[in-house]
């Protein structure tokens, strides 16, 4: 999701690369889910968040929706799923009773990410530090790729730049489409990356999802 803002409003005005050390550790949250709460539509799910809940829940996409879990909304025109929250509290479902994370290992990018966000620029990403966002104090210095705990970051940065990029093309196609094609190509999309399960470990994911988007992008002509 785009977010129309001045980086140096939200940020401590410094752009950082997986391998910098940045004041992100807030040392296993110690009790606090405050970042957990009333998030509304924002955390936005990508494929691979996706193939992560379905391996740590056993829970394929449509029973993730189905249990309200997940669900769906328009970002940046494309349907695309996101971390419900409930009615009650407007807390992650995902919360367990004591305020912890119940998906701790399988967590969503978004909230590895916490409280560090994406620049994107012409060549790719790099990661910035939201200044106002998390309530600890006193946070200690970690390096970006360690507080975001993906094995192989570099394979995942690449991945996340052409996820980002093929959404960027999908909107500029829709200009192109009139209501009904439209709402042909968000819901190929949805259907493709998310409802069309994934499976295997993480290289397999990767080599799927390449395939997929490249036989997406000939079939829909985008990027033309």
């Amino acid at each position: 999701m785009k977010r129309n803002v001045d980086l140096n409003e939200i940020s401590d005005g410094k752009l950082y690369t997986a391998d910098d050390m940045v004041r992100a550790d807030c040392h296993d949250c110690q009790g606090c889910s405050a970042c957990c709460s009333g998030m509304g539509d924002s955390v936005i799910l990508d494929p691979m968040d996706v193939w992560r809940l379905h391996r740590g829940t056993g829970m394929e996409f449509a029973e993730l929706v189905e249990k309200g879990y997940v669900e769906l909304g328009i970002a940046d025109g494309m349907i695309l799923p996101h971390l419900a929250m409930s009615d009650e509290k407007e807390t992650c479902r995902f919360l367990d009773e004591d305020g912890r994370c119940s998906i701790h290992d399988v967590r969503p990018g978004i909230c590895r990410l916490f409280p560090l966000g994406r620049y994107y620029g012409d060549e790719g990403f790099r990661y910035f530090l939201q200044i106002h966002e998390c309530r600890k104090k006193n946070r200690s210095k970690i390096k970006v790729k360690k507080w975001i705990g993906i094995p192989d970051i570099k394979k995942y940065e690449r991945y996340i730049s052409d996820w980002h990029g093929f959404l960027r093309q999908c909107e500029e196609g829709l200009k192109e489409l009139d209501k009904q094609n439209a709402r042909i190509l968000r819901i190929y999309v949805l259907r493709i990356f998310f409802q069309n399960s994934f499976e295997g470990e993480e290289e397999e994911f990767y080599i799927e999802f390449r395939k997929r988007m490249d036989e997406t992008k000939e079939k829909l002509q985008l990027g033309r």
